[in-house]
């Protein structure tokens, strides 16, 4: 199913779309947990209400709602009902401490904190903050109009992420762009009502609104588990079998995770046919090794900060195209461009030459909330005249088919004893080793320098220094990390991917922290 390209101010937001949808099938069914189930109509009835009790306890265009809900059809309609109200949603974390938790609520001054019964029971209090209630006592027996669907207010919702500094900070998400994204990713992955997608990631990471929204908006059906139980392949897989489940989308980590799970081999017979992968660099490795298991399963590649909403690339890979081990990104959706530029500040127009990616257009943030001196700092717009692009930090080539292929962030590209290392690429690496089933490296404090340390699970038995010698066969010396630490699994953040700093603490190492100098 195709959605409409147009960007001008006339396209459908998402709420408009989802709405649009309700009217030609409305007894499809729209969203499912474990706790109930709406079809089109009845999303569409509750949005209405919960919008009309935001309304009601004086939420007002342009304000901000924060949401600590967990994965559920209750998060889906919050949402939603934000949107219809003209409210700005804000989701949070119920798995963040209470510290980071009041930040992101001092900073953004929501007018309400919705919760549901799930929260009530074990989650956090907020002192002296707005008020916190259960979405069920929001609900209102009048409803507004389905045809008064908001979405007139530019900003549609704030996601907090932390920088280098660890400082949340909140990314303003426009309707036009967050309905940009979800436009291009429907297009891109022929989604539609035949869709049914199970939602792994959690819902206060914007990764999995590549998966929520544009199921919706296409009229498909999401399936959502609670993400501890997720962390189980062993559900993955059932619910997979169970719900006759075609698409699904999660990190690499993730992925991961599945492959090295007994359960992988039952993927084959499954109804799953397409997987998207995101928010982490993709090991061919474990590319070849889901397709082993799974020859015709669709993998999509994507890629995108979370200031350029959700995803600006959605690439369907094949074993032909990963056989040199290059996993490309592929090419920015329709309205997005890619500008890339080198370390003296000038434009890269020939391929194979790597440069820091900038990227303008349609998707980009309205900005960080409250702080224009950040935004300026990463919105330039003395890149390419009368043109704003962001500076993503990473960095990219474009190859001879003109697809981009990304290399890794510019600060995790290090130079030790005069050499510059990728991590990225240091892993892929150790990822080939014969025993290794799954590789991460990062950097440490290696007595006041920088040292690499690579993280590995193995299979077989293989001494540290039998493992070390066959790391030896495949990198070069002045590549080899100084130590390699064996882990039985690699562990998950709050969004699913690598958990960098629980993977330093198990082997008891620091981060390496540059000493500043002075000029």
């Amino acid at each position: 199913m195709s959605w409409s390209d147009g960007t001008g101010s006339t396209s459908p937001t998402v709420l408009q779309r989802i709405v649009n949808r309700a009217r030609i099938d409305p007894n499809h069914l729209a969203a499912q947990d474990l706790d109930r189930e709406l079809t089109y109509s009845q999303l569409i009835d509750e949005v209405t209400r919960i919008g009309s009790g935001l309304r009601a306890r004086g939420v007002n265009e342009g304000d901000r709602v924060a949401l600590l809900i967990p994965n559920s059809v209750d998060f889906v309609v919050a949402a939603l009902a934000c949107l219809q109200a003209g409210a700005v949603f804000v989701p949070l974390a119920v798995t963040d401490p209470q510290l980071r938790l009041d930040a992101v609520v001092t900073d953004c001054s929501p007018v309400l904190i919705v919760t549901n019964t799930q929260v009530e029971q074990v989650g956090p209090t907020f002192l002296g903050s707005p008020p916190t209630l259960p979405i069920d006592l929001l609900r209102q027996d009048t409803r507004v109009s389905v045809d008064d669907v908001g979405g007139t207010f530019r900003v549609a919702y704030m996601i907090y992420t932390s920088g280098t500094t660890g400082t949340p900070k909140g990314v303003q998400i426009s309707n036009p762009a967050f309905a940009a994204a979800v436009r291009s990713t429907v297009n891109a992955l022929g989604l539609g009502p035949a869709t049914k997608t199970l939602c792994v990631s959690p819902f206060h990471f914007d990764g999995s609104y590549a998966n929520l929204f544009p199921t919706l908006a296409s009229g498909g059906t999401v399936v959502i588990r609670p993400r501890d139980a997720l962390l189980y392949p062993r559900t993955f897989f059932n619910t997979v079998e169970t719900e006759k489940i075609t698409y699904s989308g999660f990190t690499p980590t993730y992925l991961r995770l599945l492959l090295t799970s007994r359960q992988i081999d039952r993927l084959n017979n499954l109804t799953l046919e397409t997987i998207a992968l995101g928010g982490e660099a993709v090991s061919a490795a474990d590319l070849q090794a889901l397709w082993s298991k799974a020859p015709a399963i669709r993998v999509f590649n994507r890629y995108g900060p979370t200031e350029t909403t959700i995803a600006v690339t959605n690439v369907e890979l094949t074993p032909d195209m990963i056989r040199g081990g290059t996993v490309t990104i592929g090419r920015p959706h329709p309205g997005v461009t890619f500008v890339l530029v080198d370390d003296e500040g000038k434009i890269v127009d020939t391929k194979n030459q790597i440069g820091k990616l900038y990227v303008g257009g349609v998707q980009l943030m309205d900005g960080y909330w409250a702080d224009p001196s950040l935004t300026s700092d990463v919105m330039r717009t003395d890149v390419i005249s009368n043109e704003i692009l962001y500076n993503t930090g990473d960095l990219v080539y474009r190859d001879q088919f003109d697809n981009y292929v990304y290399v890794d962030r510019a600060d995790h590209v290090v130079k030790r004893s005069g050499v510059r290392i990728s991590l990225v690429e240091l892993s892929a690496l150790m990822n080939k080793v014969d025993v290794v089933e799954s590789a991460a490296c990062l950097t440490f404090d290696h007595g006041g320098e920088l040292g690499i340390v690579a993280f590995v699970t193995t299979e077989g038995r293989l001494s540290d220094v039998e493992l070390r010698r066959a790391a030896r066969k495949l990198i070069p010396e002045n590549m080899l990390p100084d130590r390699i630490e064996r882990v039985t699994t690699m562990p998950l953040n709050r969004s699913n991917q690598l958990d960098e700093g629980q993977l330093l603490s198990m082997a008891r190492l620091r981060p390496y922290r540059p000493v500043a100098t002075e000029a």
